[in-house]
């Protein structure tokens, strides 16, 4: 079961975490609050996870294509 819970927690998107990290927030509960909020809006949040997570995902693309390394010049 800890191997399920650390590949959640490390490989899913990761936009509790990262949100936390710019909140200066625990992200274990950035993500009770999110389940909490799910459940009372019958899963409209999870659009805007969604959204977030694509928008990490274009971003870092965006600047790994601004700045090149070496490797890929």
């Amino acid at each position: 079961m800890n191997r399920l819970r650390y590949y959640v927690e490390d490989q899913i998107f990761g936009v509790c975490a990262k949100l936390g990290e710019k909140l200066n927030f625990p992200a274990s509960s950035i993500r009770l609050y999110f389940i909490y909020a799910t459940f009372m809006t019958f899963g409209s949040p999870i659009i805007l996870y969604l959204i977030m997570a694509f928008w990490m995902e274009i971003r870092q693309h965006w600047r790994r294509h601004n700045s090149p390394t070496i490797w890929e010049l």
